[in-house]
């Protein structure tokens, strides 16, 4: 702060001053936060973000009660534990409610209603996991973590910070494309997370064990019984710990893909990134067998990339991907209108002010 000519003690709150401006808006943010339904103080149920909905899931790692319901794994000693799953209930920035866009999602596919959709979306991740290039592995572990483990909210944040370079934006610019890309990925995260507690679906790791136990399969891996089957993922990761339905990775890159679209009033993008060889947390030493460039013409295939990974990878069936990038990109569409408005710029969209 010093460096930058500010004065770090200065804690005002008067609003004649930018200082004041500053610290009083930043106090209103929090002070809405904390009472956010986010439990980020530990207030409606002990420990910050924890749990306050009961929830508990109908399998377990070694028993499937339901097989169209999430299963805990066990990695190492460790029983995965359903990440956030009241996070449907935050307060959003654009949206009427978290359930908005999930009381439009068609029902994912039922084991006992639906059987052939049930093992067809199995049989489609299969066929990935059998024909995975190193372009393919480069892809689902870029996406899926990222050199420095951004995960997809980071990376769109990078993507923004080569936009502002390539653009040559103002301070301006960046706080109001921050701002606006921000909130609509945070209002994906709401929106996605209302859908994977109200359905609570399968991953694909658990069908494809349950499925083609005694089975020999292709995949990454070789010939295998299929209940041996792993997504193409580090040891430690496995799948994540919460439901599939709908995917996170496509929601959050869709929304984020069409602010940037939006602010810019362009597609266009020209971003990338070298994998190094042998670089593969799953396969090390071994993938990619040369540098590998990922590079992105457009935020649309940049998002399109984030969702496919998740299939290659052996996280998510294609409707948890496809529903999620429309949703995405309706929840990137309705967060701009709103940052538009707070923008004083309804008509004018990306503006040099």
């Amino acid at each position: 702060m010093a460096t930058l000519g500010y004065d770090a003690n200065d804690n005002s709150v008067n609003v004649v001053t930018p200082a004041g401006i500053g610290h009083s808006a930043a106090k209103a943010v929090l002070d809405f936060r904390h009472h956010d339904g986010s439990n980020q103080l530990g207030d409606l149920n002990p420990g910050a973000y924890s749990d306050y909905t009961g929830y508990a899931p109908v399998n377990t790692p070694t028993t499937i009660n339901n097989p169209n319901r999430w299963q805990p794994l066990q990695i190492g000693a460790n029983v995965q534990k359903f990440i956030a799953p009241h996070w449907g209930n935050v307060a959003p920035y654009a949206l009427k409610s978290g359930s908005q866009y999930r009381k439009v999602l068609p029902k994912p596919a039922g084991f006992y209603t639906e059987p052939a959709r049930y093992d067809l979306q199995a049989l489609q991740v299969l066929e990935y996991s059998a024909h995975l290039t190193d372009e393919k592995k480069v892809i689902a572990e870029y996406w899926a973590d990222g050199p420095s483990s951004e995960l997809p909210p980071g990376h769109w944040i990078q993507f923004a910070e080569f936009v502002s370079d390539r653009d040559h934006h103002t301070v301006d610019q960046d706080v109001k494309m921050f701002f606006a890309m921000c909130n609509a990925v945070f209002d994906a995260s709401i929106a996605s997370w209302d859908a994977k507690r109200f359905f609570d679906y399968v991953r694909p790791v658990t069908a494809i064990n349950l499925l083609f136990a005694g089975q020999t399969v292709q995949s990454w891996q070789g010939s295998i019984d299929g209940a041996n089957w792993k997504p193409y993922q580090a040891a430690d990761v496995v799948t994540p710990p919460f439901s599939e339905y709908i995917s996170g990775h496509s929601v959050f890159s869709a929304a984020a893909a069409e602010t940037l679209k939006l602010f810019t009033k362009n597609d266009s993008f020209g971003g990338s990134v070298t994998i190094p060889a042998g670089s593969s947390r799953v396969e090390p030493g071994l993938v990619p067998a040369k540098n590998t460039v990922l590079y992105w013409a457009t935020f649309s295939d940049a998002a399109d990339e984030a969702g496919i990974s998740r299939r290659f990878g052996g996280i998510h069936f294609i409707d948890g991907d496809l529903e999620s990038r429309e949703v995405g990109r309706e929840i990137g569409t309705q967060a701009w209108k709103k940052s538009q408005k707070l923008f004083g710029e309804e008509e004018n969209g990306h503006s040099d002010d």
